[in-house]
C-alpha cells in the first residue's frame, strides 16, 4: 500500500513537472512574441507604413527593456529539448553555449539600454533600431531554429 502511494506521489510530482516547463515555454513565447510585435509596430513607422509616434516607441523600448531584464531566466535548463508551439524553438545552443548566449543577453540589453533617450524622431529611431535589431537578429541566427 505505501509502495503504491508513493509511487503515485511520484506520478503526480513528475507530471506537475512536465506541466511546469510546458508554462515556462509559453511564457517565453510570449515574451518573444510581444518583443517582436513591439518591434514589428517600430519597423512600420520606418517604412513609412505608420507615421511617427513617440508613445509607441516609448511602450516598445519598454517592452524591449523587460525582455532584456528577463531573458538570462527564459530559457532555464529544465525547458532544453521541449518542442513549442509554433514556427521556431530553442536551440540546443543555449544551453551548450551558454557564454555566448549570456553575450548576446548583455549585447541586446546595451543596446537597448542605449538607445533610452535618444529616439525623439524617425531618423533616430532608424539609427538605433538598426542596432537593437542587429542584436536580435544576430541571436536568432545562432540560438533559434526554425521549423520545417
Amino acid at each position: 500500500m505505501k509502495r503504491m502511494v508513493v509511487v503515485a506521489a511520484m506520478l503526480v510530482f513528475s507530471a506537475a513537472g512536465v506541466v511546469a516547463q510546458q508554462d515556462q515555454v509559453k511564457q517565453t513565447q510570449a515574451q518573444m512574441k510581444e518583443t517582436g510585435k513591439n518591434a514589428g509596430a517600430l519597423g512600420a513607422m520606418i517604412k513609412g507604413e505608420k507615421p511617427y509616434d513617440q508613445a509607441t516607441v516609448d511602450v516598445a523600448l519598454a517592452k524591449f527593456e523587460d525582455t532584456a531584464k528577463k531573458l538570462p531566466t527564459l530559457f532555464p535548463e529544465s525547458i532544453k529539448g521541449l518542442k513549442p508551439d509554433g514556427d521556431y524553438s530553442a536551440s540546443p545552443k543555449i544551453w551548450e553555449d551558454k557564454a555566448g548566449f549570456e553575450q548576446h543577453i548583455a549585447s541586446f540589453t546595451k543596446s537597448v539600454a542605449d538607445a533610452k533617450g535618444k529616439i525623439k524622431d524617425l531618423d533616430t529611431l532608424k539609427a538605433e533600431l538598426t542596432v537593437i535589431g542587429k542584436q536580435c537578429g544576430g541571436c536568432h541566427e545562432t540560438f533559434r531554429v526554425k521549423k520545417s
